[in-house]
């Protein structure tokens, strides 16, 4: 599978019904208020993507046990999930509406992995501050689905895989984690920690090769993992983006930096020829 850049997937998108599937490695909070080479990458990937008809966000920060719910509120809530941080991240808000019959929708592509109606959650810091600069006016419709920590990786794929279809409809799939986040080894301008590359870059390499078995493979990825990750929250999403790619794709990597030592700020695009 061929890997781009930034500039070359804006040169090759063209109008299509057919929608990209989207990771973004979100980092701190902070980054939604500051002007930095994440915040910047997500603004250009804003105005490279096709316009979608609605989006939906698997976040790292909607945990859910023994069950997938979906957000099926008209205006979902702006979430402030954080503490410790300066006013203005908890003045932020992102009123976008959400997508109701969309969004039930889903629940019944997802029946079989135990889906479930939801019309508390809203839009957590993991969804709105990416989609704070991917589309600013907030005038899309919006709404996210859990990940069941219950279930073990492969089964993000498999949701990933379920989910695809809605390419086809003018969906836009957004997974919003880190490939890497260990906040217990974090450190203030630390040099990436060796494990930290070393998953990154395994990561990266089973991903181009659509080696997704590997990277499903918690008892196969061993200490790494749980290096990488002391729980799997944020990687999830990484895995439901590459269960609703498929061989047609491109993949283009964005932002593949480590950040604080110990949280990858790499992400990546699946897109049709």
């Amino acid at each position: 599978m061929k890997t781009h850049s930034l500039q070359d997937l804006r040169d090759r998108f063209a109008p299509s019904d057919r929608m990209p599937v989207v990771f973004l490695g979100h980092g701190s909070p902070m980054n939604v208020i500051e002007d930095n080479p994440y915040s910047r990458a997500w603004f250009d990937l804003g105005a490279s993507l096709p316009r979608p008809k609605a989006i939906l966000v698997v976040s790292a920060h909607w945990m859910t046990q023994g069950t997938t719910l979906v957000n099926v509120s008209e205006m979902p809530r702006t979430i402030h999930d954080f503490y410790g941080f300066p006013q203005a991240l908890f003045e932020q808000q992102y009123p976008a509406p959400g997508e109701p019959d969309l969004a039930r929708d889903v629940v019944t592509m997802l029946k079989s992995h135990r889906a479930q109606e939801d019309d508390h959650w809203g839009l957590d810091h993991g969804a709105w501050a990416v989609l704070k600069y991917l589309y600013p006016d907030a005038d899309l419709p919006v709404f996210q689905v859990s990940i069941d920590m219950g279930r073990g990786l492969a089964h993000q794929l498999e949701i990933g895989r379920t989910l695809s279809e809605l390419r086809d409809r003018g969906i836009l799939i957004l997974g919003s984690g880190n490939v890497v986040h260990n906040l217990r080894a974090m450190r203030r301008g630390g040099e990436p920690l060796d494990f930290a590359l070393e998953f990154d870059t395994l990561f990266a390499d089973r991903l181009a090769d659509r080696d997704f078995a590997k990277l499903s493979d918690a008892q196969g990825l061993g200490a790494l993992l749980t290096a990488a990750h002391p729980t799997v929250d944020h990687y999830l999403p990484a895995l439901t983006v590459a269960g609703a790619s498929d061989a047609r794709d491109n993949l283009t990597f964005m932002t593949d930096a480590i950040d604080l030592g110990s949280v990858s700020m790499r992400s990546f695009i699946f897109h049709a020829n």
